[in-house]
């Protein structure tokens, strides 16, 4: 699965580590994160993220 990088801070979003502390279940690909769901450490939307080449 893909993973996503925030361009604001440089968090990873992982599918396989996921995000259960903000309610995004382990193996969830990005595709299926809620589009409300945003950054853990800088709090910005899923549109300020980039796939990692």
């Amino acid at each position: 699965m893909d993973k996503w990088v925030c361009v604001v801070c440089g968090w990873v979003y992982d599918p396989e580590i996921g995000d259960p502390d903000n309610g995004v279940e382990v193996g969830t690909p990005w595709e299926k994160v809620p589009e409300e769901w945003v950054c853990p450490l800088c709090f910005v939307g899923k549109d300020q993220f980039e796939k990692v080449e």
